[in-house]
């Protein structure tokens, strides 16, 4: 192994960051299908709609965008808390942040349909505690529960390649593409999954993730 990669920390490998991003991709699938088609993960979208049911007068409606958002928020604090508190810690503070994430989204599985404002809120609380603990792949910057910023950022890349023909861009660029690819992959899932095991889709998941922490375990032991 040369000195470049030991520099990239287990948080930081594509093969990790591929596997929180399919997660990604299969929440925000879960709760569109299942859970009051609701955003998990783009908080734009849930911005829109909520902004356009509040003006129609459909309070109900546009608070069950609204609370997400919240949560969302909340889950980037209580994220940037544990950084904060656990960095010096043995045990590695973003190994704590997705041990939180399988149990939240466990408990999700067994959140009725009367209730899926609270089950979409945890989501969209455990995806933001994702997206702020893991925000670099590689040594650069992405987002596992998102496409907008990586689609900026791969075309970017690309346009870098072609204007200099340097080909350290191009791989950059076929790594945000691939990140967004297997985005895809994991909405994908999310809806068939969704289909196929109801409510209770959501653990496979936590299963996605519990394997992204068998990795930093095995690193940081």
């Amino acid at each position: 192994m040369d000195k470049h990669e030991n520099k990239i920390q287990t948080s930081e490998t594509f093969l990790l960051s591929s596997i929180l991003t399919l997660s990604g991709g299969f929440q925000d699938a879960y709760t569109y299908a299942l859970r009051d088609e609701v955003f998990a993960n783009a908080q734009t979208g849930n911005v829109i709609l909520m902004s356009q049911h509040f003006m129609a007068g459909e309070w109900y409606i546009g608070l069950q965008y609204l609370l997400p958002i919240v949560a969302f928020a909340l889950g980037v604090l209580l994220a940037e808390m544990i950084e904060h508190s656990y960095k010096r810690s043995k045990f590695h503070w973003r190994q704590i942040v997705v041990l939180l994430e399988v149990v939240i989204l466990f408990m999700v599985g067994f959140i009725p349909t009367q209730y899926n404002t609270m089950a979409t809120m945890l989501v969209s609380f455990a995806c933001a505690m994702q997206v702020q603990s893991f925000r670099k792949m590689l040594g650069f910057t992405y987002a596992s529960t998102m496409c907008i910023g990586n689609l900026r950022s791969g075309t970017s890349n690309l346009s870098v390649y072609l204007r200099d023909r340097k080909v350290e861009t191009l791989k950059r660029a076929l790594c945000y593409y691939g990140i967004i690819f297997i985005f895809a992959i994991g909405a994908v899932l999310g809806g068939i999954c969704s289909g196929i095991l109801g409510l209770k889709a959501i653990w496979i998941s936590s299963l996605f993730l519990m394997l992204a922490c068998a990795l930093m375990v095995k690193k940081y032991r």
